[in-house]
């Protein structure tokens, strides 16, 4: 089957040739006749089976008749990600190359100005992150009642990030006669929820079991030990044996993005890296030059898993090993596109054997171990002992012994009447306040191991048998009398 059998116009046929593609991928030859037909539509699919076409090339042959007006889109599509919004936004220019379609991308960390300025000449496609589109239309900068077509996508991550509940808010103030397209590459019980409440007789097409990776992946593990240098170390050789041309090596933590780009400029690798502290100008700056070569290593959070195609990348790497397993789907799925090959590899510390368990039940797959290519003891950038003066390497001190400071606490009285007299020729006189306040702090309680023996602690608690432990100042006067016999 080629496009020409989907039912799409001359003018999109020409622009999907030129862009390269002959055969539409399942995903597309199920979805596109439906939208065409303006049915309400649930794709299931993984990451990479080109599902962005599948919504993108009948949506720009629907709009291609009519004519937009100031303020009220024709159509909105919702993005978990500024990064996911704008590579939606390449695939209309490109696709829509022959169609005159005004289209407007909103999301955050740039301008609102000339989002605004936008809007006001009206748009055909809206383009829009859930936080951003909220925002805008607070201020009354925008109308949604002229919106015919809404596509959710990437529903899944958006009840990750917490949407649904924007989302939801986002449907009621659309028209309620409209089409509706929903993408998802996996469909927990909120996702369905939301699909029962929002769409119409939905048709459902599901081209691969949900969560699972791609089958051109080839998907490997290799056994770290929970040590930073060292797992540099290992992730550098798999870097310069395995014939990397273009890889995206994941992180969990923004610190370890920058750490690890860092290290591997180090050592003459060519990356860059991408994260959420980073302004929307430098990340699409740092996209550009991964996209046009500058760069063949691209060292990233989660904030990109689902945000990045680019042609040709051949390697995933997660350095961390994901916490959730539906991220992990995500991420290797930068691979493998469009009907190539890749592989990916995840450096697992003992610690993260819960997560790679959670992530072959979802995936229903059993990883692949493989050796580590850096003996452990071998790693290369591990940091030097501390050498003395003298030169002899200096030994990691023990830290002493906290020792337990001996307070001498005279026994109570076990009566009044026998005590009163000794308790008043022994009583002090009153403490001025600044003698008080500068009494030494009470003494910490012993760690565990160096808590005093059990016979110690009885001798101790039978030494102070009465109630009022804590009174330390003065006895009051009226305490002091004598009861006669």
């Amino acid at each position: 089957m080629s496009f020409a059998d989907l039912g799409l116009s001359d003018d999109l046929l020409r622009a999907v040739t030129d862009a390269g593609y002959t055969e539409p991928t399942p995903i597309q030859r199920q979805a596109i006749p439906s939208v065409l037909m303006g049915k309400d539509l649930i794709g299931i699919a993984q990451t990479g089976t080109g599902k962005t076409a599948a919504f993108v090339l009948p949506m720009i042959d629907v709009l291609g008749e009519g004519r937009t007006r100031a303020l009220m889109p024709r159509s909105l599509i919702l993005e978990p990600t500024r990064e996911l919004a704008a590579q939606v936004a390449e695939n209309f220019e490109k696709y829509g190359v022959n169609h005159k379609l005004s289209m407007a991308l909103l999301i955050g960390g740039v301008q609102m100005g000339d989002q605004v300025k936008a809007l006001e000449k009206g748009v055909d496609v809206l383009i829009a992150t859930p936080g951003r589109l909220m925002d805008l239309y607070g201020r009354g900068k925008i109308l949604l009642t002229g919106c015919s077509l809404l596509v959710i996508d990437e529903a899944d991550r958006m009840l990750d990030m917490g949407f649904i509940p924007d989302i939801e808010e986002i449907c009621t103030k659309l028209p309620k006669v409209r089409q509706t397209l929903l993408f998802s590459a996996t469909m927990p019980p909120p996702i369905k929820k939301l699909a029962d409440r929002f769409l119409t007789d939905p048709k459902t097409i599901e081209v691969a079991r949900p969560a699972t990776a791609n089958i051109n992946i080839t998907q490997r593990i290799v056994q770290v030990p929970a040590t930073a240098h060292v797992k540099r170390d290992v992730l550098r050789r798999l870097l310069q044996q395995d014939e990397v041309s273009t890889a995206i090596i994941f992180c969990n933590r923004k610190t370890t993005v920058r750490d690890l780009n860092k290290s591997l400029k180090k050592h003459g690798f060519r990356s860059a890296e991408i994260h959420g502290d980073m302004d929307q100008s430098a990340r699409i700056a740092e996209l550009d030059r991964f996209k046009n070569g500058d760069v063949n290593i691209l060292v990233a959070s989660d904030v990109a898993a689902r945000g990045i195609d680019v042609k040709g990348v051949s390697h995933v790497f997660n350095f961390d090993a994901p916490w959730h397993p539906d991220d992990y789907v995500h991420r290797i799925g930068r691979t493998g596109r469009g009907g190539a090959t890749g592989t990916a590899y995840t450096l697992v510390t003992p610690e993260d054997a819960e997560n790679i368990a959670e992530i072959e039940k979802l995936t229903g797959h059993k990883i692949e171990r493989v050796p580590s290519p850096v003996a452990i003891d071998g790693a290369e950038d591990a940091p030097p002992p501390k050498r003395s003066r003298g030169g002899k390497r200096e030994a990691k001190k023990a830290e002493p012994r906290r020792e337990e400071t001996a307070v001498e606490t005279p026994a109570k009285p076990k009566s009044r009447r026998a005590a009163a007299p000794a308790r008043e020729e022994a009583t002090p006189a009153p403490a001025p306040r600044e003698e008080q306040r500068s009494r030494p702090a009470r003494v910490e309680r012993p760690v565990r191991d160096e808590r005093p023996a059990r016979d110690d602690r009885r001798r101790r608690r039978d030494q102070d048998d009465g109630p009022d432990e804590g009174w330390n100042g003065p006895i009051p006067d009226f305490l002091n009398y004598t009861i006669d016999a």
